[in-house]
């Protein structure tokens, strides 16, 4: 039982640590009228970890959720009211598209392509989003000159 103890102290001191480190978006998330409460922020990282364990994932900072939260926050599609469950969606198909995608794509590219479906082709609808990308990756997982033109066209 102390064991048990000593983990999930480990736990809420990681927890305190990465809520430490995405409330600093807040910064920037003010200017679209958006901020994230601690406690958000908390249930942001929860359901990230069960994304990451259902996907069978390790990541060891929380630097995609902060991208997200970053990178999302400046959408037109994102509000007060669905900022948070955005960010739950999104979390759920960007590692969903890591494994699709074999890790080939790196996690920054990843998203700016992600914010680039959402705010163009999909007008801001997560399950469009989320059609568009499986598409995506069955062509880049099938599709060998596509994934080098997909390539090519970052080296630019």
């Amino acid at each position: 039982m102390f064991l048990a103890e000593i983990f999930h102290s480990l736990d809420s001191v990681t927890l305190e640590k990465y809520t430490d480190e995405i409330i600093k978006i807040n910064q920037k998330a003010k200017e679209f009228g958006l901020v994230l409460t601690r406690d958000e922020i908390k249930n942001i990282i929860v359901s990230r970890n069960q994304v990451l364990h259902s996907y069978g994932r390790v990541e060891l900072s929380v630097e995609v959720t902060k991208e997200l939260a970053e990178v999302f926050c400046t959408s037109p599609y994102v509000d007060d009211k669905n900022y948070v469950s955005t960010l739950y969606e999104l979390q759920e198909i960007f590692y969903y598209l890591k494994n699709e995608t074999e890790d080939m794509i790196g996690d920054f590219q990843l998203i700016g392509m992600m914010k680039d479906y959402f705010d163009d082709i999909c007008s801001g609808s997560l399950e469009l989003l989320k059609s568009k990308l499986e598409e995506f990756a069955e062509r880049f997982r099938s599709d060998t000159p596509f994934r080098k033109s997909f390539f090519e066209r970052d080296e630019r």
